[in-house]
């Protein structure tokens, strides 16, 4: 493997460099932040080639003083960056325990002050100048890599369902990967000649060469340690969160912030349902907008920041009562002890029973409009059934990159279900056409979607279109059926019942956010009543000492 990269490397890392989000990702540090850095560093003297972490490996922080630092993908051994004197080596896993996504080789002459983990945390955490600008640094860095798609990740297999399951995980946790299809004979070949790829179905190939057949997203997450926190049977905190959504993120980070020891588990992504949201405008603070993504991961980085763990991707299967507060147990049958739990599990948009859907879902039917699901639809006519906000902002957006948009509707208008300037977009959009009193009635096609119906009940007429994409965003029932055990008071639709400060039936359990009876559903209400019920949460502890 060669140490040093060829020309054309340079010249690409130069470029990349020039085209980050915006110089906060090359930070450089003063001599206060560079003092606090030595006070816990080791300076090493490396020889040319010396591997200092694998692909796969946990690493610390490497100040580059001389030298430079070579960061390879070890599926081909390509060099991807050269990071220089004066640069670091460092992203937003290594405060989250997550392994390097590449190989750190030590290029010629070099001296570096290596920084051990443990302590960067520590100093992040207490000095307000070094948190700042690592932590800025890792985002921008983390969001740099996931757009070039550098993280040796490579999903591999045919555009099916099961390709767009591993793909839409991995876009929403923000984790870098390449997409290869087998209806692209050059790239495959290109993978295939480094490593021995299935004649057929999903496969993901790591960082370091390993090849997952037919993954589930569980096998994906532990393969690149998503799972972020490994936890034990003796596992205990002060609360559990159930949900990242912006409900949950909110509860952890104002939790940790006020020293409480938080654990977070969310089984799918962070973001919870806002997650989907392409752009967020109503949100105080973002005059401009803001996706769900975006909210989510800033707010996850605040609440890691704090010292908060997540636990992902695993979900809550039984909740119940001890003496020093509730036994959580997790689909892995580990059980957690937690002295309080609040409950974010928000809510999912309902299936509908209409032929043909469930067997598209994946290749044309889609319960998220993100980056991922319109790039499937370009530049072809797509349907977007239901009437409340996260339908009217998926319409805008599927709208810049579709030829037509349709929006299904029961009732005569928006005005009733969605916020006036959304309304007020679509109605003005010349590629989005809102269908009053329509109801989908099936979907057609191959290997995916090509083909809607839907009836108009005002012309009493059957409308076909040809139609790449359908997305549906049709109300939504809350995620509470791992509560049956436990006896907290639901309503008739399901929703958590709560009385003052968020509280539940159950004492030291709350609940926030979309699952909760009479919430309001939206992003400002729920990271509202997250941020408040740590008050509660205090009282109650403070209450069973």
């Amino acid at each position: 493997m060669s140490t040093t990269p060829a020309a054309d490397e340079r010249t690409r890392y130069s470029s990349q460099r020039a085209d980050a989000v915006d110089d906060q990702a090359w930070p450089e540090f003063d001599e206060q932040v560079r003092r606090l850095l030595e006070s816990v560093g080791e300076v090493i003297r490396p020889a040319a080639g010396e591997v200092l972490w694998d692909a796969g490996d946990g690493y610390d922080l490497h100040l580059v003083l001389a030298g430079g630092v070579g960061l390879v993908d070890r599926r081909d051994d390509r060099v991807v960056f050269v990071v220089e004197a004066g640069d670091f080596v460092g992203e937003l896993g290594m405060l989250m325990g997550q392994p390097a996504f590449l190989a750190g080789v030590a290029l010629p002459d070099s001296v570096v002050l290596r920084v051990p983990i443990e302590d960067l945390r520590r100093l992040v955490a207490t000095s307000v100048e070094l948190g700042d600008v690592l932590l800025s640094a890792f985002d921008a860095r983390r969001r740099l890599l996931t757009r070039i798609g550098e993280g040796g990740l490579v999903l591999a297999g045919d555009d099916d369902r099961d390709l767009h399951r591993l793909q839409q995980f991995a876009e929403r946790n923000h984790v870098p990967y390449r997409t290869v299809l087998r209806s692209n004979p050059a790239a495959w070949a290109e993978i295939a000649a480094t490593c021995a790829l299935p004649d057929k179905g999903t496969a993901v190939v790591t960082g370091r060469r390993r090849i997952l057949a037919e993954p589930t997203t569980r096998d994906l997450a532990t393969a690149i340690g998503l799972d972020l926190c490994a936890i034990s049977d003796q596992a205990r905190c002060d609360l559990l969160i159930v949900g990242a959504g912006p409900a949950g993120l909110a509860a952890a980070v104002y939790g940790a912030s006020e020293g409480l020891d938080v654990v977070i588990v969310e089984d799918v992504a962070l973001g919870g349902q806002a997650g989907t949201s392409s752009r967020i405008e109503n949100y105080l603070g973002f005059p401009r907008g803001v996706s769900g993504s975006e909210l989510a991961r800033s707010a996850m980085l605040q609440a890691v920041k704090f010292g908060a763990r997540l636990v992902s991707p695993r979900s809550v299967t039984e909740l119940s009562q001890t003496p020093g507060g509730f036994r959580v147990r997790l689909d892995d049958e580990q059980d957690v002890a937690a002295r309080s739990v609040v409950i974010a599990s928000g809510v999912q948009y309902r299936r509908l029973g209409i032929p043909g859907v469930a067997e598209f879902e994946g290749r044309g039917v889609y319960y998220a409009a993100t980056e991922l699901e319109a790039r499937a639809c370009f530049g072809r006519n797509v349907v977007v059934v239901g009437g409340a906000n996260s339908a009217g902002q998926a319409a805008l957006f599927l709208a810049q990159q579709a030829n037509q948009v349709h929006v299904l509707i029961r009732r005569d208008t928006l005005a009733e279900t969605m916020s006036t300037y959304l309304e007020q977009r679509i109605a003005h959009h010349e590629r989005i056409t809102v269908h009053p009193q329509s109801q989908l009635t099936s979907v057609a096609g191959t290997d995916r979607v090509t083909e809607l119906t839907w009836r108009d009940d005002r012309s009493q007429q059957d409308v076909r279109l040809e139609a790449g994409g359908l997305f549906l965003m049709i109300g939504a029932v809350p995620r509470t059926a791992w509560l049956s055990d436990i006896g907290v008071e639901l309503d008739d639709k399901g929703f958590v019942t709560t009385r003052g400060s968020f509280e539940t039936s159950v004492p030291g359990l709350y609940a926030v956010g979309d699952v909760r009876a009479g919430s309001v559903k939206r992003v400002a209400s729920a990271v509202g009543e997250g941020s408040i019920v740590i008050s509660a949460v205090h009282s109650h502890l403070a209450g069973t000492h």
